[in-house]
């Protein structure tokens, strides 16, 4: 297991590593200049150079990289004499992190919290506003996929045990429609559909967060109902996948050997289905649960902004909209990590289910 565990952390340190230097690869392929983009238009060229020069934007395009790389990875090289160098290691800014040993002449790797840098725009750490927006996203990806996941193995359980009647048939157009919507097109519809038509029967809006604060400012309330509207309409297209995946598995499970001789033996078909039949059936279910719940997390995007859910997503669309190029880059990170971790979280519960994985 602890083999098994290093190697997923080495597969995760590579995959991010990977989606590091794909992404600053790609902004500096793309034509633009952050400082103009921080100063405006009409600002003039001593102010943009100084505007460059504070962002590191000045250096060798190999010296951003390297820089860049040095600043997001916990194991880190650093000079500890030369202040003009550009692996300095500032305390300001690396925090207080661990020497773990020197390489050579004022050269020393330092075990630190990744830096993630600052923002463009507002000039706060990523970190912090990846940490206080972080949350929001997590919960409506928690909200969607619950949703998805009860409802998404009820209706699949059902349509197995309805095999080919007309349940059947209306829980599977029901999922392949779900299947069908694009978040985009879906969050649209139904944000136009419950809170502008029958906004006044369901209480529901447009746009919100979990927490709002009070109109007569009187503190900070919870505010569950802005949640439902983006839970449902990310939670519809993992809800038809759960459906369908679940409605095949457990036909697939029932025409098993081991169930058909619970049958000789005169066991009702509830006690079939639900204490032998069901768990077995679950496997491909906790796998595409588990990936559709790390995509959400990086899929969140348009149902975000559309319903102002401020998110990951929505504070990266508006990263990209402003050129930020650490904000972007630290979201996009941040959701690499997240989905290696999900992975990992659902081998191990794949084993716990099924006892062949544990011993394979």
């Amino acid at each position: 297991m602890i083999l098994y565990l290093l190697r997923k952390i080495l597969y995760t340190f590579l995959v991010v590593f990977g989606v590091a230097t794909l992404i600053f690869a790609l902004f500096n392929l793309i034509p633009g200049d952050p400082a103009r983009m921080v100063l405006g238009q009409r600002t003039d060229s001593l102010s943009i150079q100084a505007a460059r020069s504070d962002l590191g934007l000045d250096l060798p395009v190999w010296k951003q990289y390297v820089k860049y790389i040095n600043d997001i990875s916990p194991i880190s090289f650093h000079e500890l004499n030369d202040k003009s160098s550009f692996l300095y290691y500032n305390p300001e800014i690396y925090g207080d992190g661990i020497k773990v040993i020197s390489v050579g002449n004022g050269v020393a790797i330092f075990l630190k919290v990744p830096y993630l840098r600052r923002s463009y725009q507002s000039r706060q750490p990523v970190s912090e506003i990846i940490s206080n927006t972080l949350p929001n996203t997590f919960y409506l990806a928690l909200a969607a996929i619950v949703f998805a996941t009860i409802f998404g193995i009820s209706m699949g359980v059902l349509a197995a045990i309805f095999k080919d009647t007309f349940w059947d048939r209306l829980l599977l157009v029901n999922s392949a429609l779900g299947m069908a919507l694009p978040s985009f097109f879906a969050a649209i519809l139904i944000g136009w559909l419950f809170a502008i038509v029958l906004g006044k029967f369901t209480g529901l809006s447009l746009t919100g967060n979990l927490w709002e604060v009070d109109d007569l400012g009187e503190g900070v309330h919870l505010r569950l109902q802005n949640l439902i509207l983006p839970a449902l309409t990310l939670g519809l297209r993992p809800l038809g996948v759960i459906t369908q995946l679940m409605r095949s598995s457990l036909l697939e499970t029932l025409s098993q050997d081991y169930i058909r001789t619970a049958k000789a033996k005169g066991l009702n078909k509830r006690a079939i289905i639900f204490r032998h039949a069901l768990r077995n059936s679950l496997n491909p279910v906790v796998t595409s649960i588990s990936g559709w719940f790390a995509s959400m997390m990086a899929g969140v995007i348009f149902v975000e902004y559309i319903f102002s859910w401020k998110g990951l997503g929505y504070i990266m669309v508006n990263a990209l909209n402003s050129y930020d190029v650490p904000l972007v880059v630290g979201c996009v990170l941040t959701i690499a990590v997240i989905f290696s971790l999900v992975n990992l979280l659902v081998d191990i519960i794949y084993g716990i289910l099924d006892p062949r994985v544990r011993l394979g």
